[in-house]
């Protein structure tokens, strides 16, 4: 860092400006490989000239510049340095205020650097720009090494959010890093929710999308993190399959090495052997026709090991035809579970057909009801006056209104017992199925096990042997020198035949394992899949549930709301006839004065209709103004938070700033002693 400081007052000197002695202060009390200037108000000269010596740093990995109120050229000048640089991994620019060139500048950075991993933009102003954070979503496409990106309070718009969603879908490489976004605290709404939902499908391992206070509904953020979920599990199993195969990896690594050096030490033993054969011939050519019967018999032994050979090749073979049919095992498995899924699939569209039949048939009651209840609308205008006993049963439906939203929370609290009890089924079946690929590894090793304690007695076996054929041999005579080089060039063809052919088959076992774990892989994928597609029908077939539970509570209330109608209709109408048989005669005699009271009536009965609509828009009405009153209590309750950590962070920022100019002015030099 000290050359890095004098290269920075080199520079600053060089362009006319004096270094800040605040920066060279933090260059010097800075550790090695992170360069921490934060809180710290850079200049544009100090800019340019970190600028310029950013692209040849080495050792700086960390580069801190949160709160340094940068200017937008300053800014530019920065991030133009350090397109060119390799080595640094963390950048932090939190609270800088960037805007249109910050972001234009960022996108290029994200374009040509290929080190950086971790980038903080938090408190800018990079979304209020649409063309400009268009161009850092470019860039952020275009880069392949990015890991971390927090843009917290942002400003980000429903189309800042479509942009990025579009730089995840469309970028390969990091779909396959790591990639965790934060967009907390912005402006990103239902539209925005959305598009990034829509962009999770397609990048299947971004595990974690933190999307708090962006005034996105609750489903979009649930669907949101039951993607997130799915990718942690697909994250999960991949380290878990990896790890396994590097485990096995290095057990058969293990088993090379020690068979390579079992096959030196016996190329050892044999060269020791050979030389110790050439002294003992030398010294047994006086002896050679006492041991011409011996040779004979040495022969019949020879050929006793190649029956023995024989039998152990029948062996090897048996034990392949036993792997053949474990795969064939493994095949059926896997045909039963594939008719498993076509059945499942025939069911539910089985279900499917069902629900729509039931929902055809709903629709066509209703479209009865409605017509009768077209038909009783004249007779409920006249029975009007009698608006008391309307807003009697107004208040029961309420009432019953409430006691069905209990009973619908009731019965999605056991929906979701269900789909818990659902997960646990599979991965039961997970993990039955995992011990089950286990059992068959182990099976496997236990037979590769077996066939090499089997080799090693051969090979001992045979190393007794040889040791009674050099004792034996030392007596030789000189007329059976070809004949023992003879039996001794066929033994050393038969150990490297058998050496190839159980090297060939133990090649043959490795592919085999290699494609049974393969095929175990295809079927958990598989698995995965039904599974996914067994809980989405399911889900669908929960909905359609609730919609003709939802349709059949509707139309038994019309039915009670009609038949309620019709009774008091009737009453109404019997009381009416006995009145009117009653005054029928007076009736005749007051017709002049009747006919002003049907006026009055009549009035009365409009002014009736009026009071009952009005009533019935004053209830709608506030009704509609609860609600937004609530909305707008709940915004002026984030807005009320959101200035609270402002005012807060702002706060702190001041006081920073106060600390910094009193601790660096040249008045606490001045101050009069105590």
């Amino acid at each position: 860092m000290e050359e890095f400081r004098r290269s920075y007052s080199r520079l600053c000197k060089e362009s006319g400006a004096e270094p800040q002695e605040a920066v060279l202060q933090q260059l010097h009390q800075l550790p090695r490989g992170r360069l921490d200037l934060a809180t710290q108000s850079l200049t544009v000269d100090t800019c340019r000239a970190l600028g310029k010596l950013l692209p040849r740093e080495t050792l700086c990995t960390e580069l801190v510049l949160s709160d340094c109120m940068l200017s937008e050229e300053g800014a530019t000048l920065l991030l133009r340095g350090l397109c060119a640089n390799t080595v640094l991994r963390f950048l932090d620019l939190k609270g800088n205020n960037l805007r249109a060139t910050g972001a234009a500048a960022l996108g290029k950075l994200l374009q040509q650097n290929k080190s950086i991993q971790s980038l903080t933009l938090e408190w800018n102003n990079l979304g209020t720009w649409d063309d400009a954070f268009a161009t850092f979503c470019g860039g952020l496409a275009a880069n392949g090494t990015l890991q971390q990106l927090d843009l917290r309070n942002n400003q980000i718009s429903h189309k800042g959010a479509e942009e990025l969603a579009l730089a995840l879908k469309g970028n390969a490489t990091l779909q396959q890093l790591g990639f965790l976004p934060d967009l907390r605290w912005n402006n990103i709404g239902l539209l925005g929710g959305r598009a990034l939902m829509n962009c999770l499908p397609s990048n299947r391992t971004l595990w974690r999308l933190d999307l708090a206070g962006n005034n996105i509904p609750g489903d979009v953020l649930r669907a949101v993190e039951q993607a997130m979920g799915h990718n942690q599990d697909r994250l999960t199993t991949f380290q878990e399959n990896h790890a396994r195969t590097h485990v096995l990896s290095r057990e058969v690594q293990r088993l090379r090495e020690e068979k390579s050096k079992q096959f030196l030490d016996l190329m050892e033993t044999i060269d020791k052997q050979r030389e110790e054969m050439a002294k003992s011939s030398r010294a047994s050519a006086a002896r050679i026709g006492q041991l011409q019967e011996a040779l004979n018999e040495r022969h019949s032994i020879i050929n006793a090991l190649k029956a023995k050979l024989q039998m152990t090749e029948a062996a090897l073979a048996l034990s392949e035809q036993k792997a053949q049919d474990l795969g064939e095992l493994l095949a059926t498995a896997e045909r039963e579970q594939l008719s498993l899924s076509q059945r499942q699939a025939k069911e539910r569209r089985l279900e499917q057909q069902e629900a729509a039949e039931r929902e055809s048939k709903l629709l066509r009651d209703l479209s009865a009801a409605n017509e009768k209840n077209l038909l009783l609308q004249n007779q409920v205008d006249e029975l009007e006056g009698k608006v008391k006993c309307q807003q009697e049963q107004l208040f029961q439906t309420r009432q019953e209104l409430t006691s069905t939203s209990a009973q619908l929370k009731m019965r999605a609290i056991q929906a979701e017992e269900r789909l818990d009890m659902e997960k646990r089924r599979s991965r039961q079946s997970l993990e039955d199925s995992e011990s089950l690929r286990i059992k068959e590894v182990e099976h496997m090793s236990r037979h590769l096990e077996e066939s090499e304690r089997a080799m090693q007695e051969r090979v001992q076996r045979l190393e007794a042997v040889r040791l009674s054929l050099e004792e034996e041999l030392s007596r030789v005579k000189a007329a059976a020198l070809s004949e023992r080089g003879q039996a001794e060039e066929e033994l050393i063809k038969a150990k490297s035949q058998a050496r190839l052919e159980e090297q060939q088959r133990l090649a043959h076992l490795e592919e085999k394992l290699r494609l049974l774990v393969q095929a175990r892989d295809e079927a958990q994928g598989a698995c995965l899949q039904q599974k996914q597609a067994v809980v989405e029908a399911q889900t669908r077939a929960s909905q359609l549930g609730l919609q003709l539970e939802g349709l059949r509570r509707r139309l038994e209330e019309l039915q009670q709301d009609l038949s309620h109608k019709d009774e008091e209709r009737v009453a109404e109408v019997s009381r009416v006839r006995v009145e009117l048989q009653e005054q029928n005669g007076r009736l005749q005699a007051e017709l002049a004065a009747q006919e002003a009271l049907r006026e009055k009536a009549a009035a009365l009965e409009r002014q009736l209709k009026v009071m009952a609509s009005d009533h019935r828009e004053a209830l709608l009405d506030r009704e509609s103004e609860n609600a937004s009153l609530r909305e707008k209590l709940r915004l002026r309750e984030a807005e009320i938070a959101r200035i609270r950590d402002e005012e807060a962070q702002r706060a702190s920022f001041l006081q920073n700033a106060v600390l910094a100019y009193v601790q660096g002015s040249p008045v606490r030099t001045l101050s009069p002693p105590k």
